[in-house]
């Protein structure tokens, strides 16, 4: 995208903006549920280093189909909108997520607790401000590029948002849970003999093959948005052209399924999940009308009406690391042939320059929305599939929804079984996030303490 097309989005948000400041009505006005929904394409339209492998030598060429931002806005009874805007992209930082979200309170209103940016983490996507940043061998050129599409990013989600907000009209919101059964423990099975083993019933490792879906209809009963989820990563592909992977195929299905809606989709704890066999555009279609299938089963049954208001819950927890490296450590990294351990050494040996030491936690976003008797929880960073589990288990699988990648994808989030067993999500992936060290052997009872604390603030009163 130029600049004057940059602007022409800007231009749009501030005229809807200002429309909507005019417009707006108290919240003890609103009459019944409402929902809207916008899109804009997010295709880089030059090459661009694109985030996910750090095998990659140079920026992209071409694209088999548009990334895509969508935003989804609902307004309850009572006047309380929540905005979820879905991503094409691998994953975005804490400081441009929080950039977007202060935006979206100071433009529209819209609380940060009822603000949700979700990313595919499609492989196949755009290097997003410094979010993974440190893997790649960019010279300022390039990363002049980078910062420009961050800031194009930032401008078009306000923008969509605002015409979300716009396109408010009457709603009926249900949701229900469907099944894909592509995603493989990648830890746990060796990827080469992934067919074998399918064949002889011989996987092993916990998975979460739950494709839960919310649909949004008119008062008409036309099917406006359809959003889903699906814990496994976008990493089917792995060449140089922008594809939403099969998260992006299985929304071109969705859509064509069911003409007009916007089809929307949320990643689930799929960070040791991988779709195999893999590395095929053929592979990646099919997962993608696999999952589709999945969710098109859903919405052809009874789903569950949503009637109740929205509530939310949102924190930032103090997420300890381990023990954190000395400085002679960190400086015997900065001289590593390896670039992403050498850039994260640099990068803290002028933290430790800067202030004097390195940070002990990481302030870690906890969300929460209930929806009718659905609760639904959004976690930052790549959470691995324990964490789903467990939530569902205990909070019940009938009306839990777990996703992840949201408002800061921030490094993996091992279990406490995973972090013990290390490997890459468990200990290694911290050098590429830029993180100091690994997690504390807290991380998954903090984190399950906070989503239990966000589940109670969000009960139904009785």
């Amino acid at each position: 995208m130029d600049k004057f097309e940059v602007r022409k989005i800007v231009a749009v948000s501030l005229v809807i903006v200002s429309a909507l400041a005019s417009q707006q009505l108290p919240a003890d006005a609103a009459e019944g549920a409402r929902a809207g929904t916008a899109r804009v394409a997010i295709t880089p339209k030059q090459p661009t280093w694109m985030a996910g492998y750090g095998s990659r030598t140079k920026p992209s060429e071409g694209a088999i189909h548009d990334l895509w931002a969508k935003a989804l806005v609902l307004e309850d009874e009572a006047g309380r909108k929540a905005a979820l805007v879905t991503l094409d992209i691998c994953g975005i930082g804490r400081e441009l997520s929080l950039k977007i979200r202060n935006r979206l309170k100071s433009d529209l209103g819209i609380d940060r607790d009822h603000v949700v940016l979700a990313c595919s983490h499609t492989h196949s996507g755009p290097v997003v401000g410094d979010n993974l940043i440190g893997m790649y061998p960019m010279d300022d050129a390039q990363r002049q590029v980078v910062a420009d599409y961050a800031i194009f990013l930032a401008d078009s989600i306000v923008a969509i948002t605002a015409q979300a907000v716009k396109n408010l009209e009457p709603a009926k919101l249900a949701w229900g849970t469907g099944r894909a059964d592509f995603a493989v423990n990648r830890r746990n099975n060796n990827e080469t003999e992934v067919p074998t083993l399918r064949d002889r019933l011989a996987l092993e490792g916990p998975v979460d093959h739950d494709v839960p879906v919310l649909r949004v209809q008119n008062a008409a009963g036309k099917t406006e948005a359809v959003v889903f989820g699906y814990a496994c990563h976008c990493t089917v592909l792995s060449f140089n052209q922008f594809c939403g992977d099969y998260a992006g195929f299985a929304q071109l299905a969705v859509e064509k399924n069911n003409p007009g809606a916007q089809a929307m989709f949320v990643a689930g704890c799929g960070a040791d999940q991988n779709p195999l066999p893999r590395r095929t555009v053929e592979l990646a279609k099919g997962y993608g009308e696999r999952l589709a299938q999945g969710v098109q089963r859903v919405l052809d049954a009874a789903m569950e009406p949503i009637t109740t208001p929205l509530k939310t819950s949102y924190s930032e927890i103090d997420l300890g690391f381990g023990t954190l490296p000395t400085r002679d450590e960190i400086k015997k990294e900065a001289s590593s042939k390896t670039l992403a351990i050498a850039n994260r050494a640099k990068a803290m040996l002028q933290t430790l320059d800067a202030k004097g030491q390195l940070p002990t936690s990481y302030p870690y976003p906890v969300q929460a929305w209930r929806l009718g008797e659905l609760t639904w929880v959004f976690l930052g960073g790549e959470v691995v599939v324990d964490y789903s589990l467990r939530f569902k288990r205990n909070l019940g699988s009938s009306h839990t929804w777990v996703s992840s990648y949201c408002n800061d994808v921030c490094a993996y989030i091992p279990s406490y079984r995973v972090l013990k067993e290390g490997g890459y999500e468990g200990a290694t992936s911290m050098i590429y996030y830029g993180q100091p060290t690994v997690w504390s052997e807290k991380v998954e009872e903090d984190i399950i303490d906070a989503v239990n604390r966000a589940a109670k603030t969000i009960e139904p009163a009785h």
